[in-house]
């Protein structure tokens, strides 16, 4: 079981607060969400849903990562996207889950009751607004991600793997803005290897070389350091004019 948030995080503190769904709110539409707004906590590994589960809540990810992964009926699994600060889970209308969701490292969530959720849709535009905006989003990384497991190299994936994450860490100010971004790496390198498409070896040798041409710098096991992200964007083979979606 998830759990229980051991203190609340006012609004006005949350580190995902320009990003989430309630980005727009004003102050009398946050208290609102207030009022139908609670907590959980994930362990590392934990499941925080099956596929075909019933979901009473929708969430926005506060802090670590989850992964979202289907399985086929013999048993293969596939890992279908990630989960970062500040996204979405959970679909208004829809009560089940259509992936197994788990824990990729230690994850808080703040969760809506759904029912109450998808009456405010209807009353708050700013909450319906910034919802259709954050779906369209992603499907345009969907369609990004498509492009990156079926036509690029092994070391243009794991550039844009890390560039996505370091932009994003960026963008929610948990990394530096300028210089060197420093990011906490959520997979291991075997679910790298599993999200990608390649064999650990192969995660391995492309990390080892990003690093030896000091394109990254690695400080410990689950931390990267880039010294240049236009660097780093140039090895996804990206049209620099385009980027990746952050």
């Amino acid at each position: 079981m998830a759990k229980p948030m051991t203190s609340e995080i006012e609004c006005g503190d949350c580190p995902i607060r320009h990003r989430a769904v309630c980005a727009r709110c004003e102050t009398d539409e946050l208290e609102t969400l207030e009022e139908i707004k609670y907590y959980r906590n994930y362990s590392a590994g934990q499941t925080i849903c099956w596929a075909g589960d019933d979901m009473p809540f929708v969430a926005s990810v506060v802090r670590g990562v989850s992964s979202l992964s289907q399985t086929l009926e013999d048993g293969r699994t596939q890992m279908v996207g990630l989960l970062l600060p500040s996204d979405f889970i959970g679909r208004p209308g829809r009560s089940r889950s259509p992936y197994d969701v788990v824990a990729v490292s230690d994850v808080t969530m703040c969760c809506f009751r759904r029912k109450p959720f998808e009456d405010l849709l209807g009353t708050t535009p700013a909450i319906s607004e910034r919802l259709l905006e954050m779906t369209m989003d992603e499907l345009d990384a969907a369609r990004e991600w498509m492009l990156i497991l079926g036509r690029k190299t092994a070391r243009e994936k794991i550039a844009s793997l890390l560039t996505i994450l370091a932009r994003r860490e960026a963008s929610i100010g948990l990394a530096a803005r300028g210089g060197t971004l420093s990011i906490d790496l959520p997979l291991t390198r075997e679910a790298m290897a599993d999200y990608l498409g390649l064999t650990l070896e192969t995660v391995s040798r492309q990390i080892s070389a990003l690093k030896r041409e000091g394109i990254i710098v690695l400080d410990g096991k689950r931390r990267v350091q880039v010294p240049d992200i236009s660097r780093l964007v140039m090895e996804t083979g990206d049209d620099m004019d385009g980027g990746m979606i952050a």
